[in-house]
């Protein structure tokens, strides 16, 4: 079992965890002192207050939306994954865009994000001139169907 290291970098803020037994992400919260509005088609950087260590390069922490914000309000990662290295050291920041056409506030100790932990690949590469033939080829967006 993997360790993930969890440094509080102020006082108010509030360590992650997962809602359920079967929760995949941990909720990350808004480490904020007052509340916070993000304006139509904008983005805001929301502290979390927290800086994390993976165990080792084998795991990569990955920021996803929180369901609830993002289909009942319009609000997610600005970059839709975040992805945190295991070098990281700063603070865990989430940028959210407001995706609607309405203020929208986040309060101190918000639920704002999920962090996943995951493992990682790290394939050697290998420079080739050709690739394997399949039956898609190099068909792309909608080369499938619908």
């Amino acid at each position: 079992m993997s360790v993930l290291k969890i440094k509080k970098l102020r006082k108010n803020a509030r360590i992650p965890f997962r809602a359920t037994p079967g929760s995949a992400g941990m909720d990350l919260y808004a480490c904020i002192d007052e509340k916070l509005t993000i304006k139509p088609q904008k983005i805001a950087v929301i502290p979390t207050g927290i800086a994390i260590e993976l165990e080792s390069a084998d795991y990569v922490a990955l920021i996803y939306a929180r369901s609830g914000l993002a289909i009942k309000h319009g609000i997610a990662p600005a970059n839709c994954v975040g992805v945190i290295d295991s070098d990281y050291r700063g603070e865990v920041c989430v940028g959210l865009l407001n995706q609607t056409d309405e203020d929208f506030c986040i309060a101190p100790e918000d639920r704002i994000a999920q962090m996943v932990i995951a493992p990682v690949e790290l394939p050697s590469i290998e420079v080739v001139d050709d690739l394997s033939v399949t039956e898609r080829g190099a068909g792309g967006f909608g080369s499938t169907g619908q």
